[in-house]
């Protein structure tokens, strides 16, 4: 193998976390693999991988070295894609992560569309619950829901989400609705937490703080939208994962007045101009829908009929 196969090979042993899934993946067998890492390993004077019986795994100088090679590699398969006009033409693999409720909610139907109308196009979704570095992990395009820092991305705003406190209507008949985020601290609620261990004081406009009762703390959003329409407490979220609730009637939105400022929805992505046909396509397309979206525009929360 050359000295570009043998990068190859170790960003495949490195996703494929092993020697002969690695090599399923290139056509190529395991022998051919392991020779190739080796001679990388030989070449660079430094150990890539650490090996046992059941386990491969980088080590810190491999995940340096894979940091670097990705986008290397990933500009040659761009430059090549282009030889062959696939910067004109919508084809090939689109990797594209988002968060997993609203990937789920949101995302999916736009994927579903996309597809039916490139066909030639084939996507990988990741809804998952945390930062995805696009470079590092291997996607194209994110739709993130966040202040952005600054950063060599390309990212196209398509709206904003609400921050909501909202309860069952139940619940507020019962023990009355707040009017002041003071109020909170005589109400119970359903926390969020990533780490599943603490909430954090809950924060409004100006700088105002309230701190309710957690009576309940999880790292799922869809738990804690249940358990408010059941009756438990007042919760925090954003607008679209209330929306249903709120539509339905089985939620209503508390402390509106005191709402702080709505969280920016974003889809990035890397190259810029630069971008292949697939991932331009997709921006585009994904742009005009969920820019339609009534919840990302601050609209659709109320009771339906």
């Amino acid at each position: 193998m050359d000295h570009l196969d043998s990068l190859r090979c170790f960003i495949a042993v490195a996703d494929a976390g092993g020697f002969a899934a690695a090599a399923r993946r290139l056509g190529v067998s395991a022998t051919a693999v392991t020779r190739a890492i080796a001679a990388l390993e030989a070449r660079l004077s430094v150990l890539l991988f650490q090996r046992s019986t059941r386990t491969v795994r980088l080590t810190e100088a491999g995940e340096r070295f894979l940091a670097d090679c990705r986008p290397l590699l990933s500009d040659l398969h761009e430059a090549e894609q282009a030889a062959r006009g696939a910067q004109a033409e919508p084809q090939g693999l689109l990797a594209i992560t988002a968060p997993h409720m609203f990937g789920m909610r949101h995302v999916a139907p736009v994927v579903q569309a996309f597809l039916h109308a490139q066909p030639r196009v084939q996507v990988r979704t990741l809804f998952v619950n945390r930062l995805v570095h696009l470079l590092e992990e291997g996607m194209d395009v994110a739709v993130r829901i966040a202040h952005l820092p600054d950063s060599r991305l390309t990212a196209v705003q398509v709206g904003a989400l609400r921050r909501l406190v909202v309860a069952a209507p139940g619940y507020l008949a019962q023990q009355g609705e707040p009017q002041h985020p003071g109020d909170l601290a005589a109400h119970r609620a359903i926390g969020f937490s990533f780490d599943n261990n603490s909430v954090s004081p809950w924060k409004f406009r100006d700088g105002v703080v309230g701190q309710p009762q957690f009576s309940w703390i999880s790292n799922s959003n869809e738990v804690d939208i249940a358990a408010a329409e059941s009756g438990l407490g007042l919760t925090r979220c954003l607008a679209y994962q209330a929306a249903p609730g709120l539509r339905s009637g089985r939620l209503r939105i508390v402390l509106a007045a005191h709402e702080p400022p709505p969280v920016p929805v974003h889809i990035v992505y890397p190259a810029g101009r630069r971008a292949p046909a697939k991932v331009r396509a997709f921006v585009e397309f994904a742009r005009e829908r969920l820019s339609a979206e009534p919840v990302l525009q601050g609209r659709g929360l109320t009771r339906r009929g």
